[in-house]
Formats: C-alpha cells, sequence, structure tokens
C-alpha cells in the first residue's frame, strides 16, 4: 500500500502546527514554472504532510498572479493525493458570520480568463468533469473535523470565485446574493479545476473574514478586518486540518481518482513528444 500524503495550501502560518515532525523545505521543478514557494514536507500523527503558502511567504502574489498549475503540479510531484485548501472568504449570507466556517461544495467562476487553469493545451486536448466540483468524501471529513474542533461550520454552498485583486462593488455584491452564493474569495475555483486533472481530491476550509459590501449595519471588507479574523480562525484551522487528518481513510474510494480515464480526446500518436513528457505524472497512464 502507499504511502498516504496530504496536501494543505493556504496561508504560510499554517505549517507551523503543533505536533508537525521532521519538517523540511523543499523546491520542486515542474514544466510549468515556479510554484508560489517552496513545499513544507513533515509529519503528523503518522501521516505526510506537505504544505505550500498559496501567496508565497510574506503574501508576495495577487491572486492572478498565483502559479496554479506549477502548485498542483508541484503537490502532485510530491505524491500528495488529497489537497485541503485554507482560504478567506467573504460572507454572502446573513448565517455566515465573520469567524465562521464553510465547507463550500460548488463555485460560480467571475474570473476574467487570464488565469492558467488546465495543464492541457499545445497539442493535446482533455475534458474532464466537473459538474461536482470539489471531492465530497474530502468535503464530509473536513466538516465532521470542524464540528469536532469546535468550530461553527456550514456544510454546502456556492463559492463566487472573482478575479479580484479589488473587492466587489456593492451592486456584484447584491447580485452574487441572488444567486443564492453564499462566499466569495479570489483562488479556489482554479485550484479545484486543476485538482481534478491531476485526479487529486480537493476539499475547502474557507474561513468568513467579512460580510462583503452588501450587508447594511456592517462596515464594507477591508483587509484590516480580514487579516485580524485569519490570525483568530489560523489556530482553529490548524485544529480542523489535525481532526480530519486522523479521520481521512488511507485508500481513496472516490471518483476523483480516476477523473481523467476518458477525459483525453487527442489522437495519441498526434502528441507531441514533450508535452507527453511533461504530463507524464498526470494521464500518462492513459497514454
Amino acid at each position: 500500500m502507499a504511502e498516504q500524503i496530504i496536501g494543505v495550501i493556504g496561508g504560510s502560518g499554517l505549517y507551523e502546527m503543533e505536533g508537525l515532525e521532521d519538517v523540511q523545505h523543499v523546491s520542486v521543478e515542474t514544466p510549468f514554472g515556479e510554484p508560489s514557494d517552496e513545499f513544507v514536507t513533515g509529519v503528523l500523527n503518522g501521516i505526510r504532510m506537505v504544505f505550500l503558502p498559496r501567496h508565497g511567504r510574506g503574501h508576495r502574489l495577487l491572486p492572478s498572479e498565483v502559479n496554479y498549475r506549477a502548485n498542483v503540479y508541484g503537490m502532485k510531484k510530491l505524491g500528495v493525493e488529497r489537497i485541503i485548501s485554507v482560504s478567506a472568504v467573504g460572507s454572502l449570507k446573513e448565517e455566515i458570520v465573520p469567524g465562521h466556517i464553510i465547507i463550500p461544495d460548488h463555485f460560480i467562476d467571475r474570473t476574467k480568463g487570464v488565469r492558467k487553469d488546465t495543464f492541457f493545451g499545445n497539442g493535446i486536448v482533455a475534458h474532464v468533469g466537473f459538474a461536482d466540483p470539489v471531492c465530497h468524501e474530502l468535503s464530509a471529513v473536513l466538516f465532521d473535523a470542524a464540528q469536532a474542533a469546535g468550530a461553527t461550520v456550514h456544510k454546502g454552498g456556492t463559492y463566487i470565485c472573482m478575479e479580484g485583486p479589488a473587492f466587489s462593488t456593492r451592486a456584484e455584491s447584491f447580485m452574487y446574493r441572488n444567486l443564492d452564493a453564499a462566499v466569495i474569495g479570489m483562488t479556489n475555483l482554479t485550484e479545484a479545476k486543476l485538482a481534478r486533472e491531476a485526479e487529486i481530491c480537493y476539499g475547502v476550509i474557507a474561513l468568513s473574514t467579512d460580510y462583503d459590501c452588501w450587508h447594511p449595519s456592517h462596515d464594507d471588507v477591508t483587509v484590516e478586518a480580514i487579516v485580524r479574523i485569519i490570525h483568530q480562525n489560523v489556530a482553529m484551522a490548524k485544529n480542523i486540518i489535525s481532526h480530519a487528518v486522523a479521520q481521512i481513510a488511507a485508500e481513496r474510494s472516490c471518483p476523483c481518482a480516476t477523473a481523467m480515464q476518458h477525459a483525453v480526446i487527442t489522437d495519441r500518436k498526434v502528441i507531441p513528444e514533450k508535452v507527453r513528457r511533461d504530463l507524464e505524472i498526470l494521464v500518462g497512464k492513459y497514454l
């Protein structure tokens, strides 16, 4: 049986977890350029972990500047089969109070098409199923772990992924509420698409930090408010991850593990050799 390896993408403070042993910093080369930073590996309760600060240490990268392909490819190269994403979001619902946790299960794309959100192209075409964009098994574990950690947690809901870096206009915020979306952020959808193509399970721990700008009796979202709530929630996020790691089964039974089995439609004989080499760890078994 292969060793279980769990990845975490989030803030740089997450890998400073109590009980994390054998900590190492690892640089990973990818055909898609440099990841956001070095990967931090370690062992938590007997489980191998891989951490990556999404925006780089010191928060140097805009959401549109993050090299999502290199980040997810690097996780795959290091043997990760499940990614837990931790991110700050704005709440679009009264009941999701700043400080609450949500485990979203759907996305609406409001990015502008400038991000690289697929590993394919350049001579190979693939269309992966994405009707259910997160791993339901991993998301269920994260919800149970959040409850066990004592968080006020909401199960399911739609995440609006906007381009940023500016926050929403008030008109946009009202529009998103009319779509019955639960939260808004700037990163997770792109990761989810690439994780699916990499056949990696993907789940989100979303930290509600504000009410965006729709709420009549709350201040509009500010960086200061977000940072304050994030600092309060970092300990909770670590606690949730610790509980989740203990619950995640070693073997995967979800469809994420074979998501690309029938996705590549290009005639194998015409796939360029370099592209074939670059994608070997992703879809080599199907080529």
